[in-house]
């Protein structure tokens, strides 16, 4: 096989994947929990939970790719991501 083969199957197979991450802070997911479900469904993170705690929405999701439970903080007013943590 070419390298250009190899190479052309190595992208294609990880681009669908890179396509999908997880929003980081600073980014911009909404204020409400129809925007924040979709974003964080594009990203590969469907949204299993979604409630106030501490002044902040909290959002939690299962990264679709590893399986991984995620636990995003936004602020509910401008719905910038403000915190990223694994679930316990």
């Amino acid at each position: 096989m070419s390298r250009t083969f190899l190479l052309a199957a190595a992208c294609a197979v990880t681009l669908p994947v890179a396509a999908l991450a997880l929003p980081a802070v600073g980014d911009r997911l909404g204020t409400g929990p129809a925007e924040v479900t979709a974003a964080l469904a594009a990203a590969g993170c469907p949204l299993y939970r979604f409630e106030a705690e501490r002044g902040k929405v909290e959002a939690k999701c299962t990264e679709t790719a590893t399986g991984r439970r995620w636990e995003i903080y936004i602020d509910p007013t401008s719905g910038l991501v403000t915190r990223i943590k694994q679930d316990d």
